[in-house]
């Protein structure tokens, strides 16, 4: 499954150990995760989300405010999924989504990966999930072989098309998240004068056929103030926030709008 991310060959595993033809090795962390992002494919010293976000996104998922979303992802591919499936996560973060999703498909006896270029996501994940394959790597640079996968999941995560047509399989399935027209509107109304909402646009994904479109509508009320600052952290509209501002909007009961477009392609080729 799993390339070397050095010289694209593919890598043999030795007891904890993975390595390629060319010597290139990599141990799994005592997590039990791989780390295959080398120093040139890295965007920053600490690339992907903060702790700070990673803590609040997993406190908040955790308490099931986006099941809805999990449980809808979870619908999809059971629906569309053969036995014994190979599934990828992208952009995973804690594996909240990779567990459920995992979970559900117990019975299709799943086989899950996950993938995030944030390491402090990836071995909490590893450590809280050791049932899932984990690993810290490029969207832009996936370190699998090609036609790895039977199904990805994309839930709000960028990457490269041409990586995910190349690890599914022909006829694969693509799952996007992406956020509709009124997702979070509220929070956006505390930091904008003119709210531009989401785009109701379906993205054209080179490689890829579009099948379905499922929209999600769902009111958050009576939000504890603890858990609507964990979702002002979760999003990128958090530094626009005052300190004070964030906790005025948060003892404000606010009631929040959350809206999600899940569209499911097939590979074409």
């Amino acid at each position: 499954m799993y390339l070397c991310p050095l010289c694209q060959q593919s890598l043999t595993q030795h007891h904890n150990s993975f390595a390629c033809a060319q010597g290139h090795s990599f141990d799994l962390a005592k997590e039990g995760y791989l780390h295959l992002l080398p120093v040139q494919q890295k965007n920053s010293k600490v690339p992907g989300d903060s702790a700070l976000m990673m803590q609040c996104r997993r406190d908040f998922l955790n308490a099931g405010y986006y099941q809805l979303l999990s449980d809808a992802v979870n619908q999809t591919f059971a629906s569309v999924l053969a036995q014994q499936p190979v599934l990828l996560d992208l952009g995973c973060g804690e594996g909240y989504y990779s567990n459920r999703l995992m979970q559900a498909l117990a019975d299709k006896e799943a086989t899950m990966y996950g993938v995030d270029i944030a390491k402090t996501a990836i071995k909490k994940a590893a450590k809280a999930y050791p049932a899932i394959h984990f690993c810290v790597a490029s969207a832009w640079h996936l370190p699998f072989a090609d036609q790895s996968f039977d199904a990805a999941l994309k839930l709000c995560a960028p990457c490269e098309p041409e990586e995910l047509a190349r690890v599914l399989k022909t006829e694969g399935a693509l799952l996007t998240v992406t956020p509709a027209p009124e997702h979070l509107v509220e929070i956006k109304q505390q930091v904008y004068s003119s709210v531009r909402l989401h785009s109701d646009a379906i993205e054209t994904i080179p490689g890829f056929v579009h099948q379905q479109r499922q929209e999600l509508k769902q009111q958050l009320t009576d939000v504890p103030a603890d858990m609507v600052l964990n979702l002002l952290e979760m999003t990128p509209l958090a530094w626009k926030f005052k300190p004070e501002q964030k906790q005025q909007f948060a003892q404000s009961s606010p009631q929040i709008s959350l809206n999600f477009y899940l569209d499911l392609y097939r590979k074409n080729h």
